[in-house]
């Protein structure tokens, strides 16, 4: 199994698309640092200063104004007496962060600070999907169009394996582009951006507590790991089926950018919580959702029953496949 993977890795990285895909990834994720660097710039100038202050709170003296509203805000949400149980537990560790800021003048980062841009270094990295999506798309079906299948099933070596280390080839190759990603993305930040002074916060325990940066930066840059582990294994099952590497390129990306829509016109709908595309852990993580009653668990279960059904489909069909014809 190790060899067989080992050939689909060498495989992969003898084509000149792959290195092309790893260096436009690294160009796309500093250029957007760098635009955004420009906005930052544009809008200090616009409000009187020079960007980014490394004074900390201080530059920023409405933060307590803005916490007070969003305190006022979630303790109406509050005493809603609809409210289910892990909307009711989310929002009371939110009420308890924001009162922990303005209790102990714990001021939020600012959104084009250093660390702010760390954190959310894990979206810009997800740009990899994308060609994570173009590979996993093609890994099977170039073997068709290429007619180098039938070399392939001549070995003695069982189909599942040679799916496995496929399959396998593509999630390191889509773990690699989001590391590349994410790396580039703190470097650039460490570059361009300054520190603000604010105080990244959690509620661990029942307590609010001060954490590091990194602690949910990592965590976020996980959970996109999983979101490109499913898209990937959706491309991996359509190209497979049906040995078209376009056609899995243009639905999972279809789906990928368009089904944020589809999921808020069906979100008053039941069928909404179990569509796979309408989860995206990092923005559940963040609090960010428009379908009530969804955790990160439940989402995590959803996308993983999906991932394993994508693949049992792709097993399937290939294990009883004729390539002799």
């Amino acid at each position: 199994m190790l060899k067989l993977l080992q050939n689909e890795w060498m495989k992969l990285w003898s084509k000149k698309a792959t290195w092309v895909m790893a260096i436009l990834l690294v160009v796309g994720v500093a250029g957007m640092l760098g635009l955004t660097k420009w906005i930052s710039t544009l809008e200090g100038n616009e409000a009187g200063g020079d960007g980014v202050s490394v004074e900390g709170p201080a530059a920023s003296p409405d933060w307590r104004a803005q916490t007070e509203s969003e305190r006022a805000e979630l303790t109406a949400q509050l005493a809603d007496p609809d409210l289910s149980a892990s909307r009711k537990s989310e929002l009371e560790d939110e009420l308890k962060v924001a009162e922990y800021r303005l209790a102990e003048d714990a001021a939020p980062h600012e959104s084009y600070s250093r660390e702010q841009l760390i954190k959310d270094s894990s979206g810009i990295a997800s740009l990899g999907m994308l060609f994570a999506i173009i590979v996993a798309a093609g890994i099977v079906a170039t073997e068709f169009s290429d007619g180098t299948i039938k070399m392939l099933l001549a070995r003695p070596v069982k189909r599942w394996k040679v799916m496995t280390s496929k399959f396998a080839a593509t999630v390191l190759f889509g773990a690699l582009l989001m590391l590349i990603g994410f790396l580039t993305s703190v470097v650039m930040s460490y570059i361009l951006f300054s520190p603000d002074g604010g105080t990244e916060l959690a509620v661990r325990g029942g307590e609010v507590s001060e954490i590091s940066i990194w602690s949910p930066a990592l965590y976020y840059l996980f959970l996109g790991f999983v979101n490109i582990v499913v898209y990937t294994t959706f491309a991996f099952m359509i190209g497979s089926v049906f040995r078209s590497g376009a056609l899995a390129i243009g639905l999972s990306l279809f789906i990928y950018f368009s089904g944020n829509t589809v999921s808020m016109l069906l979100s008053r709908y039941e069928i909404a919580k179990y569509l796979f595309f309408s989860h995206d852990l990092v923005s559940l993580a963040q609090g960010m959702t428009f379908i009530d009653d969804v955790t990160l668990p439940f989402a995590a279960a959803v996308l993983g029953a999906y991932a394993v059904l994508f693949l049992a489909v792709s097993y399937l069909v290939f294990s009883r496949r004729d390539v002799t014809a």
